[in-house]
């Protein structure tokens, strides 16, 4: 992609302070760091203590993340992610969500119309505008985040 050689967890880092800085302005909701490669959670873990406490913010380590419509299974499978987020009625959302798809999955009753509607609504909860959400929902492939 560049040609300027980076360094992978300089940068997570980076993308993880803008995270939570737009959480603690208000921006959004919720957000979530990118995709973290087991190996690399320690350090990425104290970043966003040490980062969330500057920002006067929160964050939530999930081993593994929600499946919704907004990013596909792939972009995340077999990653860790970081929840950032101020008011503990978000995070709490997240997981009654991820605990409604497990349910939901294990029953065989994950898709059509009840998957749209969590995933709309992770969707909101990111702070993603209506439109983005649409795209990203009812688009005919999953458009992932972009990271180097």
């Amino acid at each position: 992609m560049s040609s300027y050689p980076l360094d992978r967890i300089s940068y997570e880092i980076g993308m993880i302070n803008c995270f939570i800085e737009m959480v603690a302005c208000g921006v959004k909701p919720l957000a979530i760091s990118p995709p973290i490669e087991p190996e690399n959670l320690p350090v990425l873990e104290e970043v966003s203590r040490e980062l969330s406490e500057g920002f006067g913010t929160k964050y939530y380590v999930d081993l593994e993340m929600m499946i919704t419509d907004i990013q596909s299974a792939d972009f995340t499978r077999g990653k860790h992610s970081i929840f950032y987020y101020k008011d503990d009625a978000v995070i709490r959302r997240y997981k009654e969500l991820k605990e409604q798809v497990a349910a939901l999955t294990a029953e065989g009753r994950y898709s059509g119309p009840v998957r749209r509607k969590i995933s709309v609504e992770f969707g909101e909860m990111l702070g993603y505008l209506e439109s983005v959400i649409h795209e990203k929902v009812d688009g005919d492939r999953r458009i992932d985040p972009v990271t180097l």
